[in-house]
């Protein structure tokens, strides 16, 4: 089954802005690509793609909210640099099964770490020191 398609089946009569989880794993990415996934899911917390043959993360909309995301057993070597634009308060992340050769692949995700050591900060009411 079709990524955009799967996304359809799981939505059950839902509206994308009320789904909080989305569990897709298994189903077939078209070049590799995310495809059916857009802003409108602002509800996200979790997210799952494993095994579906996914090779890139250009296509994924920001998720403001998301702070869980599996994407293991695909095809991903890089472009890891998406996720700490597009997920800013992601706190777990499953690259497990992946393509990835080398560690300086993952230091794009360095910034997550950053950003909520500033959350963390601002939530206790102080401010970060650089």
């Amino acid at each position: 089954m079709e990524m955009k398609k799967k996304i359809n089946l799981e939505l059950r009569n839902r509206a994308p802005e009320e789904v909080t989880e989305l569990v897709l794993d298994n189903c077939l990415c078209v070049n590799g690509e995310i495809e059916g996934l857009n802003d409108t899911f602002k509800e996200l917390e979790f997210l799952s793609m494993a095994n579906v043959e996914l090779s890139s993360l250009a296509r994924l909309p920001s998720l403001n909210k998301l702070r869980k995301l599996e994407l293991s057993d695909n095809i991903i070597s890089g472009g890891l640099e998406v996720l700490a634009e597009k997920c800013p308060n992601l706190t777990y992340l499953n690259l497990s099964g992946n393509k990835i050769k080398d560690l300086s692949t993952v230091e794009a995700l360095e910034s997550l770490r950053g950003e909520k050591r500033k959350r963390d900060a601002e939530d206790d009411g102080e401010e970060e020191d650089d």
